[in-house]
């Protein structure tokens, strides 16, 4: 499932963790909201979550996963297996059209509806529309310049905005 209208994006670099999202919302091929915020803190602060898809899903998603965190105090790759195994066994859950990044200072995990929990090879993960497009420059940037993980996600994300009609340029990021 790739969801479209979204971009987030996650990249780890030297020892920083920096999660955005862009602030576009569509029904169709309708703008109907510019800022939203599908960037949010977890856990104390201690864990960062983005999500692309339906936000009602989305925001069931984090409401569970948050759930886990609490019930394996901050153990993000259990709490995430856990959410994982939910979502895919669940009868109403496994309806649910989003995908999940999330991520903590030593973890990053991609979550999806089949089960998935994948964590990357090279700490740069991007989901929605705009993902592989943000993905793709933030790996170039990261192997070309000396950018910390938070200006490699904000110019990432302008490029992916500057290319996808479903990402806008109302970055919000969350660097951990």
């Amino acid at each position: 499932m790739t969801p479209h209208g979204t971009t987030i994006l996650a990249v780890r670099a030297n020892g920083k963790t920096a999660v955005a999202g862009d602030g576009q919302v569509t029904l169709g091929d309708t703008v109907v909201k510019h800022g939203a915020k599908k960037v949010r803190t977890l856990y104390n602060d201690r864990v960062v979550a983005g999500f692309a898809g339906a936000t009602a899903d989305a925001l069931n998603l984090f409401d569970r996963f948050e759930g886990k965190l609490e019930q394996y105090r901050g153990a993000l790759a259990r709490a995430a297996v856990e959410l994982a195994k939910d979502w895919r066994t669940d009868k109403i859950l496994r309806r649910l059209e989003a995908l999940m990044i999330v991520a903590d200072t030593e973890t990053m995990l991609l979550l999806t509806g089949n089960g998935d929990v994948i964590e990357p090879d090279e700490g740069v993960i991007g989901i929605g529309s705009g993902g592989n497009l943000a993905q793709a420059a933030a790996m170039a940037l990261l192997r070309n310049t000396d950018m910390d993980a938070e200006a490699v996600v904000r110019a990432a994300m302008e490029v992916a905005a500057s290319l996808c009609i479903y990402t806008n340029d109302r970055i919000t990021v969350v660097t951990l």
